[in-house]
């Protein structure tokens, strides 16, 4: 048995985030990973898929060379190729964050952990106690009650998968259906999404979700919502996806199916039973501090969460306030209200703080600005084929509330709406301010 100040399940972002308050106050820090350091995001999620976004990205960019003068011959994608260089750009991740605790003195035990008392942690074999242990083991893909579902691949497979399917099905319509969509469509794949749901993309205002549809569809992916699967099964060599939409059994044929329906928290196997209580589809109950409600000895982070998005810089936050509260006490709370998130769609969606339907909910006095940007010289000069902004502000305080942005580089743009809610600059203040000229930036003073 060896004891610790602080065990760290899990080597993702979360856990990492841990470490920095931990081991400047001194804390003997052990961190248990049974994959790669880094986890999901730089491994199998967020970094390598951005390598294929920045392919759908370029030929985003040649199928509007014409509206600069600039006549080309259709362009080839090299898939193998493609995937090849996004695994040449994440390979030494693993080995680099392994130098980086190394450097920072934490000690990362490979294995599987469990828990096998309150502060007693085993891991193949071994012993470890500590006076707080941290779980931070992610999310996995939610499994489907779906005959069949155990033809479906899921998106660790696209990114490993050298070979480019002809026709892919999408079962759910959430973040990874359209970022990998829009990457397929481009790259000349027949891409059809099913949503079981009335409505897509939940998390975000339900006109820029309406935008991005719009463009899905422009660029070939068949959109489906209140799409039932029934089953999934082999047929002449390919999959068959059998749903029902407007009461009607239809079918549509693919190389691939891919599981989309979201993700749950991976913490099966850390046998909770030991004084943790789980609040729904594992994910753990917590108070404001990010303690276990039945456990205070037991903070969680990432995306074991139960109430926070699950986001790559979310869990780099929130294990930093675990980490301050582990040194300082429980003091410290996440406050997610003003964290940006975006779509990596091509173009991409970006949104921070509340939704108008979320603004008129709270009874929230305010104006909506909504710009379809198509016609200033800015869209038109890059030839955009989306360019959309809605902008919400408290009437009574003039303090922005919302931002949702669709092209015009909202990815970046958002950081500027975000910046204003957390350091309470006003609409009024943003709008005043010079920016470069000319540039999307710009741009702002005119969103609302």
């Amino acid at each position: 048995m060896k004891k610790y100040d602080v065990v760290i399940l899990g080597g993702g972002n979360a856990g990492m985030g841990v470490t920095v308050a931990t081991r400047a106050a001194g804390l003997s820090v052990a961190m248990i990973e049974a994959r790669e350091l880094g986890g999901t995001c730089p491994n199998r999620g967020c970094t390598p898929k951005k390598v294929l976004v920045a392919a759908a990205h370029a030929l985003h960019e040649i199928e509007r060379a014409d509206r600069h003068g600039i006549a080309i011959g259709r362009p080839r994608l090299d898939w193998r190729a493609l995937i090849e260089r996004e695994k040449d750009i994440i390979d030494d991740i693993p080995s680099r964050l392994s130098g980086l605790m190394a450097k920072r003195g934490v000690d990362v035990i490979v294995g599987e952990a469990s828990f096998m008392g309150s502060n007693a942690i085993g891991v193949d074999g071994r012993k470890l106690e500590a006076s707080s242990i941290v779980i931070a083991t992610g999310s996995k893909p939610r499994s489907l009650p779906i005959p069949g579902a155990d033809h479906m691949t899921i998106s660790d497979d696209v990114l490993n998968d050298p070979v480019l399917p002809h026709a892919v099905v999408f079962v759910g319509g959430g973040v990874i259906a359209f970022e990998l969509g829009h990457v397929y469509a481009r790259a000349g794949v027949d891409v059809t999404i099913l949503e079981a749901l009335p409505h897509l993309l939940g998390a975000f205002d339900a006109d820029a979700v309406a935008q991005i549809r719009s463009e899905s569809e422009r660029i070939g992916i068949r959109v489906r919502t209140l799409a039932w699967v029934k089953k999934i099964e082999k047929a002449e060599g390919r999959l068959r996806v059998t749903f029902v939409a407007d009461g009607v059994e239809r079918a549509v044929d693919a190389d691939r199916v891919v599981n989309c329906a979201g993700r749950v928290a991976n913490v099966e196997g850390l046998d909770l039973g030991a004084g943790v209580v789980v609040h729904r589809e594992g994910r753990i109950e917590i108070d404001d501090h990010l303690r276990s409600r039945s456990n205070p000895d037991v903070y969680v982070c990432g995306d074991a969460v139960w109430n926070s998005p699950q986001l790559s810089p979310v869990a780099t936050y929130e294990g930093g306030i675990v980490g301050r509260n582990i040194v300082d006490g429980p003091r410290h709370r996440p406050d997610y209200g003003q964290i940006p998130s975006a779509l990596y769609t091509v173009p991409a969606l970006a949104g921070v703080g509340l939704t108008e339907a979320k603004a008129k909910e709270q009874g929230l006095g305010v104006k909506v600005h909504v710009n379809d940007m198509r016609g200033w010289l800015s869209a038109r000069t890059y030839a955009e084929t989306v360019a959309w902004s809605k902008i919400i502000v408290e009437e009574a305080t003039d303090r922005i509330v919302g931002a949702h942005i669709v092209g015009h580089a909202g990815e970046e743009l958002i950081h500027l709406f975000a910046l204003a809610m957390k350091h309470g600059i006003t609409a009024s203040q943003l709008s005043d301010m010079v920016y470069g000229f000319p540039t999307f930036s710009s741009d702002i003073r005119n969103m609302m």
